[in-house]
């Protein structure tokens, strides 16, 4: 095993601790890749060689100096590449690492009774165009003709999958890549009717982003929404903001507004999600001016909730409405 696949336990609105968890993976390899908020990809390939110790034996360490340094348990999921490395990470849990062999053999067990869906690329539509043909496995995908495959999903999807479901894994640590997006979502227990609830769950998720994207320093220069039906399906869209921001008014307001042009009559909601794309460093955004005293209001009291929500944790300080 090379690959380290890690996902730190971390609260949604403490992404600003990463790069200082990052650190400590850089102290066994410069090849690490953040996958912000909570997660990383390392390639120990000479870190195995120098410390003469396996990438397993390696993430115990990670894991106690994580525990030690920062108070932050993870999971870790190991394998020859990064594909086998993220899948193994779903069967990982804090102190004990699933690792994937290097072995052929030994790869294709893991990966022979796990959902078509659990393969990287695939997608609801496509999982279900297997299923329907009884390759609902990543073992029968991986045993039928790659030309069977080809004629389902498309030349190069087909080929790509075939190779996904054999363990060929072709993917590669890039190091020091950048988010270009931060995501949340919320689901419903129960499938909901409720406007003024779809409204809050809105509320709550573009108060996280814009905490997220402060705390990181970033701003974003598109928001995206996506519905999820009770039926399974979805409704996606975007909008490019005025400006690049993180103020979490904006992004709210942003929300609201394109949820209000869906004009939704009685749909039943089973989640909400709201992605911010864009991103670029705050420092190197330009704004309009304003001399709007209440605005200038705004933004210092989410300047002081976001020192509260520091201090004493994300539900320090919200919204009246989300109190509840």
């Amino acid at each position: 095993m090379t690959i380290l696949c890690v996902r730190f336990q971390l609260p949604p609105m403490y992404e600003a601790a990463l790069p200082g968890l990052l650190g400590l993976l850089e102290e066994f390899t410069p090849v690490v890749e953040a996958l912000p908020p909570d997660g990383a990809l390392a390639d120990l390939r000479g870190a195995e060689r120098y410390f003469g110790r396996t990438a397993v034996e390696l993430a115990a360490v990670l894991r106690v100096r994580a525990l030690a340094l920062y108070g932050v348990d993870c999971v870790i999921g190991a394998g020859p590449g990064p594909m086998l490395a993220r899948m193994a990470l779903r069967d990982a849990r804090p102190g004990v690492t699933c690792a994937v062999p290097e072995a052929p053999d030994a790869i294709a067990a893991f990966l022979a009774d796990r959902p078509v869906a659990t393969l990287p690329g695939v997608g609801t539509a496509t999982a279900r165009t297997l299923c329907e043909y009884g390759l609902d496995t990543v073992g029968r995908v991986a045993a039928a003709p790659p030309s069977t495959l080809q004629r389902l999903v498309g030349a190069k999807a087909g080929r790509e999958l075939h190779e996904r479901a054999s363990g060929i894994d072709r993917g590669r640590v890039v190091p020091n890549a950048v988010s270009r997006s931060l995501t949340a979502e919320r689901p419903f227990p129960l499938d909901e009717l409720d406007p003024d609830r779809h409204r809050r769950a809105l509320l709550s998720a573009a108060e996280e982003l814009g905490a997220r994207l402060r705390a990181v320093e970033k701003v974003c220069r598109t928001l995206t929404l996506t519905v999820r039906y009770a039926d399974r399906s979805s409704t996606t869209r975007s909008r490019t903001l005025k400006e690049p921001t993180a103020h979490s008014a904006a992004l709210t307001g942003t929300a609201y507004d394109m949820y209000e042009a869906l004009g939704l009559q009685r749909a039943r909601v089973r989640a909400l999600t709201l992605r911010a794309e864009g991103l670029a460093p705050a420092e190197q955004a330009s704004y309009q001016l304003t001399f709007d005293p209440v605005d200038e209001k705004v933004r210092r009291i989410e300047e002081v909730a976001d020192r509260a929500r520091a201090r004493f944790g994300p539900r320090a300080v919200m919204p009246g409405s989300l109190a509840a």
